[in-house]
């Protein structure tokens, strides 16, 4: 007899990684009641503009960094879906300018589906990821589940006066992104052919703590991850909370090998096409081709630091300017 065929863990969900998240205009509607009308002075980094984590004072040169992020797997090995997992929760520390201290496994599993054992794989890449960040990993909960999903809660530590906010950009700015784009198109590929694609792998399982270190030391005071809002959707937020208009340089904007093929091919997310309606209305977009804005709103997971400043390494992609119309401008 055979061996049997290898579990694809990403015909077990509707979705995908970042991509299955709750669409941005959607989730604006149902936190907008969760804002304080008066939040206290040591909540430093709250909902307001969705920031990446929460951040609170508990002294004059520290703060707590909390945040919590999960997914549905975007490629089929269970220890690599592990691992991206656990870089993409982990992201949300350093985009604010934290290191992560300690993280909790976040599982859920379709135990009368896939096995225990695959599982454990899912849990020793979160694990290995975690101690390559010098993060504790301590336990976490999980739960039986039609779906699988992984991901972590993570407490992290920041200098309160050393921050990455989301709202502090300022004109004459230029923006950075520390990874290429699409993960979005290559993942949905990937789930519809079984092809690998080990560029995005490699995105996705790069931390971005080298990159939030570089921009605390050259005094950048605001960023942004890009995820499942796409750079268009990230970028929308970063320049509305900073009351700037953004300058987008598409033609500067990286792209993972493999990428333009699978937009071209039509291997496109639903939450990238929702992604580039929602900010469409705020956009002038520059008369680009569909396939161009696709891959500018393209969902992803684990994806780079957006960046008001430069660091080294990191191409320019464009700048601030003061609010004039609209919100988002491409060329």
């Amino acid at each position: 007899m055979g061996n049997p065929p290898p579990v694809r863990l990403t015909q077990y969900a509707r979705g995908g990684g970042c991509a299955c998240k709750i669409p941005p205009g959607e989730l604006e509607a149902a936190v907008a009641r969760l804002i304080p009308a008066a939040p206290g002075p040591d909540l430093l980094i709250g909902v307001e503009h969705g920031d990446d984590a929460a951040v609170v004072r508990i002294s004059g040169d520290r703060a707590v960094v909390a945040t919590a992020d999960f997914f549905t797997p975007v490629v089929d090995d269970a220890y690599t879906f592990g691992r991206i997992a656990a870089a993409n929760a982990l992201s949300d520390v350093y985009a604010v300018g934290g290191e992560p201290l300690v993280a909790l496994n976040l599982l859920g599993w379709p135990r009368e589906l896939l096995s225990a054992d695959l599982a454990a794989e899912v849990l020793r890449g979160g694990l290995d990821v975690a101690a390559a960040a010098g993060c504790h990993v301590a336990g976490g909960h999980s739960i039986d589940d039609p779906e699988p999903k992984y991901g972590m809660a993570v407490t992290g530590l920041a200098d309160p006066a050393r921050l990455l906010r989301i709202d502090a950009g300022q004109p004459g700015v230029p923006l950075s992104l520390t990874k290429p784009l699409g993960t979005g198109v290559l993942n949905a590929r990937h789930k519809a052919t079984a092809e690998v694609f080990p560029a995005a792998v490699e995105v996705m399982t790069t931390l971005n703590a080298a990159a939030s270190r570089l921009a605390l030391q050259a005094g950048l005071r605001c960023g942004t991850d890009v995820t499942g809002f796409g750079l268009l959707g990230h970028l929308f937020k970063l320049a509305r909370a900073s009351n700037v208009t953004a300058v987008l340089d598409s033609a500067a904007v990286p792209l993972i090998d493999g990428a333009l093929a699978a937009a071209r091919a039509g291997y496109i997310p639903g939450g990238s096409r929702r992604n580039l309606d929602w900010v469409a209305p705020h956009a002038d977009l520059g008369g680009l081709a569909e396939e161009q804005l696709l891959l500018l709103a393209d969902a992803q997971t684990s994806g780079g630091l957006l960046l008001a400043g430069e660091i080294a390494g990191a191409p320019v992609i464009g700048e601030l300017v003061p609010r004039a119309g609209p919100v988002l401008v491409l060329r």
